[in-house]
């Protein structure tokens, strides 16, 4: 009942959009239109003025200076005092520029600058000058006393240590290690005889990656199992001043390929014993990254992610007798985003702020590192922890970037905010609807907050960091030369997924002086890799959207479900799922998009993407023949067994099972209606080239038409300038009807 009630309502629009003429440009009016889509980016390059701020701090931490660029290249030196909230500017330009015998005084090549209170320091092309008295003299580079930082960033440690060299003397000096046919042996300093701690090593199997203790009481080492990493291979066809091709091979781990592993063991040199740590293999990505506890070295941990992406642990060992427990246990029935997983130890408390997604939403917990378990979530609610800034372990504060607390705000945009270790005092440092970036001064008395959207030009404030508290807003961005242009700011767009209730975010661009009373084809930019979410969020000055829509189309980008940085179950959509791609929910939004505005034609869509946009591009044409028509599809990950390891497995599973065979686009080309362009570089490390040749083949054996571009000694691209010209001819013909400009 409810669908029929909603096709009632919506048959109107649906029979006004049908009744407009579709937009069919002449081969003329066609060729005029990619004259101006080409000199669009010059046209509006260096027409928005004043979009940035990059401040540059002087050591009083309390005043800074920074540089605008205006109409023709022109530049004017701006100093801010931020203690008084006033802004004027850095000098006097036309004095400046007479003393260094130069006519232009609103070109000056400054670089830096230190304003000092009885004169002016500055370089130009690294030469220092100093003004005085209306004159300018050469001097050395000054000794600049720059600002001290109070704080620093925060990135989380890797679980993984590459390096599997090992430690050869103890920190106290009193022991030498070595590894001789694979097995440890141990020495006092100065001895001539070595005592072997181990008997069952050997070359194959070798122990190895020896880690001593702080206090030299202990050292940890691995019998160590390698693996062999298999090879792919690139022909490199078209070198210069070469009459062959070229093989080029190299290491490439492909799902379920096997990994070296790492067995642990404790080595104590007083009793010359080696002890087994009741731990599982380390099988995944390297050796662990060790931390041995700072107020007692009997102890240390570290943290495993299980192959698979379904279990993170943080683990303890005790040294003396190699018994284990886990501080934390973390399992999901689907994954856990290994690589965004952030921990801090705080050695002073024996406590460890670690993120989870456990309750639903990306947030910080604070872990008893001695008890072992939660003391409190840090952050709570129904938004999502983007990245930590910083950490104030004296004030026991942590600063932080989150999305989605605002309601009826983007959920995207990303805000500021601090909190205490123990979930108190939250502060927001940003207000404002749109996303935010924050720069800090560096003792973070001030900070700039660079604030817009897709639909909102820059602004940039200065604020007070102890609340918040706006002192001035700096700049502006002026574009009224950039709008003289005609251009169009992108319209960010929602309409509800598959579910009928989450919000689907995007945008929409359109050409300069395109004509509401004709319907216009789709063509929509599409990346549904769920590492991340794609749709910009701020204000551009171009994009090749943009200039795509000068052609004569509506272009959209569109989040769907299965991407990052919303609640767990909108992310978990691309668990064993990645032919997903969100497609469903792409299509019901285009389809909104159709409703509001007839002027939007869903007879005649078409997408276009690379890497894992290039297998969701061509997979919409196997898998939605009924809504997508046609597509451009550069170097996809087509089946995701051939694609890299570590990236399929974190979505797609381990073991390989019959899911991915199911969701390629290789086992599913003879599915294929509509058109398709594929794009590969032969050189292409990151997506194997034989991902789209697969294609090809199987394309070929089904008897179906598509068109393919192989770029030679091209990498991993959407086929580079050439590419891009391509696929405005491929949608002009297979969308518009239109044959392209004749360039021969």
């Amino acid at each position: 009942m409810k669908n029929i009630f909603l096709l009632i309502i919506l048959f109107p629009a649906f029979a006004w959009a049908q009744s407009l003429p579709p937009y069919q440009p002449s081969a003329a009016e066609e060729k005029t239109a990619y004259q101006q889509a080409s000199q669009l980016d010059s046209i509006i390059r260096g027409k928005a003025y004043k979009t940035t701020v990059k401040p540059h701090w002087q050591a009083n931490n309390k005043s800074f200076w920074y540089k605008n660029y205006l109409k023709d290249s022109t530049v004017e030196y701006i100093l801010v005092d931020a203690a008084k909230g006033t802004k004027s500017p850095a000098f006097d330009h036309e004095k400046i520029a007479a003393a260094l015998k130069l006519s232009d005084s609103k070109h000056l090549p400054i670089t830096d600058l230190l304003i000092e209170k009885s004169s002016l320091k500055f370089a130009v092309k690294e030469q220092w000058y100093e003004y005085k008295n209306g004159q300018c003299t050469q001097i050395k580079t000054p000794l600049v006393s720059t600002a001290q930082t109070a704080f620093r960033n925060i990135s989380r440690w890797s679980f993984h240590d590459d390096n599997t060299a090992s430690d050869t003397s103890s920190p106290n000096k009193e022991w030498v290690t070595s590894i001789h046919n694979g097995n440890v042996f141990l020495k006092a300093t100065g001895a001539t005889d070595s005592v072997p701690l181990t008997t069952d090593g050997n070359i194959d199997q070798p122990y190895g990656a020896l880690q001593w203790s702080p206090d030299s009481r202990y050292f940890v080492g691995y019998r160590i199992r390698p693996e062999k990493i298999g090879s792919i291979h690139h022909l490199l066809s078209s070198l210069p001043e070469q009459t062959r091709a070229r093989l080029d091979t190299e290491e490439y781990a492909q799902p379920g390929d096997p990994f070296t592993s790492f067995e642990m063991f404790i080595f104590n040199p007083s009793d010359k014993k080696a002890t087994k740590v009741n731990t599982p293999l380390y099988d995944f990505l390297g050796k662990p990254y060790l931390r041995w506890r700072k107020d007692d070295s009997r102890y240390f941990t570290y943290e495993k992610a299980d192959r698979g992406h379904q279990r993170f642990r943080i683990i303890e060992v005790d040294a003396a007798n190699g018994n284990t427990r886990d501080l934390v246990d973390e399992k999901t029935k689907t994954f856990i985003y290994e690589s965004r997983i952030f921990t801090h130890y705080l050695e002073a408390t024996n406590e460890i702020i670690w993120s989870s997604e456990k309750d639903g939403w990306y947030h910080l917990y604070l872990i008893d590192a001695i008890k072992g378990t939660i003391k409190n979530e840090i952050t709570k609610g129904p938004y999502v922890v983007r990245d930590i800034d910083s950490v104030d372990e004296k004030k026991r504060e942590i600063w932080f970037k989150a999305s989605g607390m605002n309601p009826g705000e983007d959920p995207y945009n990303i805000h500021y905010y601090r909190i205490n270790f123990d979930g108190t005092q939250l502060v927001s440092l940003t207000k404002e609807n749109a996303q935010h970036n924050l720069s800090f001064s560096p003792d973070r008395t001030y900070y700039l907050d660079t604030y817009s959207r897709p639909d909102l030009p820059p602004v940039i404030t200065l604020h007070r960091t102890t609340d918040g508290r706006q002192i001035m807003e700096v700049e502006t961005a002026d574009l009224h030369d950039y709008f003289a242009t005609g251009i169009r700011l992108p319209e960010v767009f929602t309409a509800k997924a598959r579910d009928g209730q989450t919000d689907i975010w995007g945008v929409v661009c359109r050409p300069r002086n395109f004509d509401s009373t004709r319907r216009y084809p789709v063509i929509e930019n599409i990346y549904a890799g769920p590492q991340d979410a794609f749709v910009p969020k701020t204000f551009m000055t171009f994009s090749e959207m943009q200039s795509l829509a000068e052609l004569g189309f509506i272009v959209v980008q569109i989040d769907g479900m299965g991407t990052a940085n919303r609640s767990k179950a909108f992310h978990d959509v691309c668990w064993q799922n990645l032919a997903d791609a969100g497609l469903p929910d792409r299509i019901l939004w285009i389809k909104a998009l159709a409703a509001k505005y007839p002027y939007v034609d869903t007879t005649r869509v078409g997408l276009y993407g690379t890497s894992a946009g290039g297998q969701n591009a061509a997979g919409a044409l196997l898998f939605h023949p009924e809504f997508y028509k046609a597509a451009v599809s550069a170097c996809g990950c087509h089946d995701n067994r051939v694609d890299k390891q570590w990236w399929n497995e974190q979505w797609m599973g381990y073991p390989v099972g019959p899911h991915y065979a199911a969701q390629s686009n290789v086992i599913n080309a003879s599915k294929l209606k509509g058109k398709l362009l594929l794009i590969v570089g032969e050189a292409d490390n990151n997506v194997p080239p034989e991902s789209t040749y697969r294609v090809v083949d199987a394309l070929i054996k089904a008897n179906k038409d598509f068109d393919l571009l192989v770029v030679p000694g091209m990498g991993h691209s959407d086929g580079g300038p050439y590419g891009r010209l391509k696929k405005r001819d491929f949608f002009v013909k297979n969308l518009l009807g239109v044959t392209p400009p004749d360039r021969n």
